[in-house]
């Protein structure tokens, strides 16, 4: 029964990532990885090291920067050096970034919502709770 579960998840996840992607593409023209990058610095309007980032995202330091250097192209992200340590470079949202993303973020909410409308509420709620204490576990017997 764990495997059966373990594929059940990941193919509901699949499916709701995918709808998301699309949507996003369509939407705003923009990818995943590119309003998750966002969605980090949304939650740090003093931005993040690189680094940070990277370890947020979980993703390597080279697909921090490409994506970085996609979204400073468009005004959407600055970078500041450090003046400690001018290796360091922290990102955060300009306010055309913060607008646009304050945008997608709404519309994003909007659709996981509607994805998951086929669920009554309390159905929800119970699945949360029940996902909650598998995810508790995980962190019980998996280390980083």
């Amino acid at each position: 029964m764990g495997l059966r579960l373990w594929l059940r998840l990941l193919t509901t996840a699949n499916l709701v990532q995918t709808e998301l992607r699309k949507r996003l593409r369509t939407e705003f023209d923009t990818t995943l990885p590119r309003f998750d990058l966002m969605a980090q610095l949304e939650r740090h309007p003093e931005g993040l090291k690189m680094s940070e980032l990277s370890r947020r995202l979980m993703v390597t330091g080279g697909n921090v920067t490409g994506l970085t250097d996609q979204l400073e192209k468009e005004g959407l992200v600055v970078r500041d050096a450090d003046p400690a340590d001018r290796r360091s470079i922290t990102v955060r949202l300009t306010p055309n970034g913060r607008r646009l993303f304050d945008r997608m973020a709404r519309a994003h909410e909007q659709w996981v919502v509607e994805l998951l409308g086929g669920l009554p509420l309390a159905e929800k709620a119970r699945m949360h709770q029940k996902l909650g204490r598998l995810k508790q576990h995980l962190r019980e017997i998996v280390r980083p």
